[in-house]
């Protein structure tokens, strides 16, 4: 009883924290501007199938790809489990399906078992890549400190985890190995149940194993308080990583840009204006329509993530920091500061502090910072030539041009700052109608020399 009501509050205490730091994400992804991505559900609902579920962009890098299916697949059908683990924690049974499903039970753990050996073997080559072969896009600038260690943080708990979960099916197998007379003089009887056969991966650790039943039955135990109480950590440590992708993949796969990838929006207020510039029979004076709102910006383009629509900082929590977009990127392969992961990782880091100042000081709390300028230098942003390569690769759908392009109108537009090469193509553009720099009068010279 006491186990079970330890249980509980465990339970209860890691769902409580999880919810509360999912509710401040939520709310910061809202501080964003409306943007309409309710269109094509059905095209959206494959999408989300194909490209989160089905992992069909990771098969891009066929070597990552199945090391990740391994992991992806292994560690979601294992953790079904974990509804079992938590049934039995409530009520202080031991194995509760197995009543359900007899030796057919034991058949689907030894799938589970082959899963978690996948899943090992998965984080280590994983690990392998990254700290003995040293890929070069995961020691990157922007991937020291926290971000380096947050990727080898994850690892080490999938391996930990998986191990446990083995170490308890050793531990328990070879007392479910015991006559039910020696469980019931040892006070274990609730170990007696028909074992048929070995469970496939963990027999290998039964030479491990003490033959002393009251050890085994430590061992067993502290294994699963260590599998579930790692696995709601697990869950709790996912909003604070890269990882949070994990959960994230499925909506901003959902949401993403079905257009094709290089087309841009337009600013709705710019696009009347030029149409009242061609169009002398618009009133530019005249009210909007009965029941229409007026387009009146508060600021063209984006100079803080409160100017940045709610999908691009889903976007921004999303990103697994794969690198799998800078690695393409031609202006970061030619030594240019830009690097369209970095601009990721920065919106969100942006976006978590400005949620925090609104948490300590009200929702109209400034601190004086922005992300463009303290965060990500316009050097950056300029360098992009929004060829959406890495839009293209990465593997959930993030598209980290879009914001590149807002930060840019935010200098055009708003403070008059673009290379000067822009400038003067602007400035033809104004007076000649073209970006040559001869009067429109003079555009079909060429035809009469």
């Amino acid at each position: 009883m006491i186990s079970s009501i330890i249980f509980v509050a465990v339970l209860i205490a890691g769902g409580y924290i999880f919810a509360k730091k999912a509710s401040f994400i939520r709310r910061n992804i809202l501080l964003g501007r409306e943007e309409d991505r309710s269109d094509r559900k059905t095209e959206r609902w494959l999408t989300m199938a194909k490209v989160a579920m089905g992992q069909s962009k990771m098969n891009a890098r066929p070597v990552a790809g199945l090391l990740h299916l391994f992991v992806y697949v292994g560690f979601v059908i294992i953790n079904i489990e974990v509804l079992e683990i938590i049934l039995d924690g409530i009520f202080g049974t031991h194995r509760m399906f197995h009543s359900l499903f007899g030796n057919f039970y034991f058949m689907v753990i030894n799938f589970f078992e082959v899963l978690a050996l996948m899943v090992i073997v998965g984080v280590s080559v994983f690990w392998i890549r990254r700290m003995i072969i040293r890929i070069p896009r995961f020691w990157s600038k922007e991937m020291k400190g926290w971000p380096k260690n947050d990727a080898l943080f994850i690892l080490y708990i999938e391996f930990i985890l998986m191990s446990a979960l083995l170490i308890m099916n050793a531990a328990d197998q070879v007392l479910m190995a015991q006559s039910p007379e020696i469980l019931e003089a040892a006070g274990l009887s609730k170990y007696a149940l028909n074992l048929d056969g070995h469970f496939a991966i963990s027999q290998f650790l039964v030479g491990l194993m003490p033959q002393d039943l009251n050890m085994l039955h430590y061992i067993e135990r502290g294994a699963w308080w260590f599998h579930i109480v790692g696995i709601l950590a697990f869950l709790n440590y996912l909003p604070y990583s890269k990882h949070f992708h994990i959960i994230m993949a499925f909506p901003n796969t959902f949401f993403s840009k079905l257009t094709p990838k290089t087309e841009l929006d337009n600013l709705e207020a710019v696009t009347k204006e030029v149409e009242m510039m061609f169009d002398p029979s618009i009133d530019p004076y005249a009210a909007p329509p009965e029941g229409a709102e007026e387009v009146v910006p508060s600021r063209f383009g984006a100079k803080d993530v409160k100017d940045l629509s709610w999908k691009q900082l889903m976007d921004s929590y999303t990103c697994t920091e794969c690198g799998r977009c800078t690695s393409v990127c031609p202006a970061s392969l030619t030594g240019k500061a830009l690097s369209p992961r970095k601009i990721m990782m920065d919106t969100r880091d942006r976006l978590e502090e400005v949620g925090r100042g609104i948490d300590a000081h009200g929702p109209e709390y400034e601190d004086g910072i922005s992300l463009l300028n303290d965060y990500i230098k316009p050097e950056e942003i300029w360098a992009c030539t929004t060829c959406n390569a890495c839009t293209e690769a990465c593997p959930i759908l993030i598209d980290p041009a879009s914001i590149i392009v807002d930060l840019r109108r935010y200098l055009v537009m708003e403070e008059s700052q673009g290379p000067a090469e822009l400038n003067a193509v602007y400035t033809n553009i104004e007076n000649n109608g073209a970006p040559w720099q001869f009067a429109q009068a003079d555009r079909l010279n060429w035809k009469d020399e």
